[in-house]
């Protein structure tokens, strides 16, 4: 049974292995940021085959499997600093509509064609975004609105096509948005009763667990 009330919308499915690739200033980068949409494709608890990272320490891991990104978030960047932006620009895997990290629980799991994914924690922006767009406040402005992303474990392993409807199948009862966890993590880290509310979310990543973890230590 459905249980959202927005239709949301699948926009884009992009994949790609990490490569140099010259930049939008013309120099040359390392990353797996670099992606082409595609028709289709294949979605593992590893991730999308035919697709990595190239910085394994900081990004990927099942926890991370798939990074989704709002269309919306695209539009208000482009008119910000007053450029065009290509999909996938910041390195989505999924391009979204009606998905914003306001509305959207960690725990949260969607069923997209014959996949199904579980959002595990938002997305930490890191300075390769700057480098790939030519941006030099694209990571900080990020941060800032909290316009991020997110990123998913693989509950079910399957096919994504860029015409697959998205239904939200299971929501997280604690209700944390990436949102919120986004504030506490950002701004609010003497939160002792906003950390706790976020470490109460058994589907968080474990990177994120160990992260909130430390931050509460350290209010003890």
């Amino acid at each position: 049974m459905s249980l959202y009330t927005e239709e949301m919308k699948l926009i884009a499915v992009s994949i790609g292995k990490p490569r140099t690739v010259k930049n939008e200033a013309g120099e040359e980068l390392y990353s797996g940021i670099f992606k082409n949409q595609v028709e289709e494709a294949h979605l593992t608890k590893d991730g999308f085959i035919e697709d990595d990272v190239a910085d394994k320490k900081h990004h990927g891991g099942r926890d991370r499997a798939v990074c989704v990104y709002s269309v919306e978030h695209y539009t208000n960047w482009m008119k910000e600093f007053q450029t065009r932006l290509p999909i996938s620009a910041i390195g989505e895997n999924l391009l979204v509509e009606n998905m914003l990290e306001e509305n959207i629980h960690i725990g949260d799991r969607f069923a997209i064609g014959e996949t199904i994914i579980e959002v595990t924690q938002g997305r930490i922006p890191c300075n390769t975004i700057n480098k790939r767009t030519g941006i030099a406040q694209f990571m900080k402005r990020m941060i800032e609105t909290g316009h991020t992303g997110y990123l998913c474990r693989v509950i079910k392993e399957g096919k994504i096509t860029k015409h697959d409807k998205i239904e939200k199948v299971f929501e997280h009862p604690e209700k944390v948005t990436l949102s919120y966890a986004h504030s506490i993590y950002f701004f609010q880290k003497q939160s002792k009763e906003g950390i706790e509310k976020v470490l109460k979310v058994d589907a968080l990543a474990d990177e994120w667990r160990d992260k909130f973890e430390k931050m509460l230590s350290r209010l003890s």
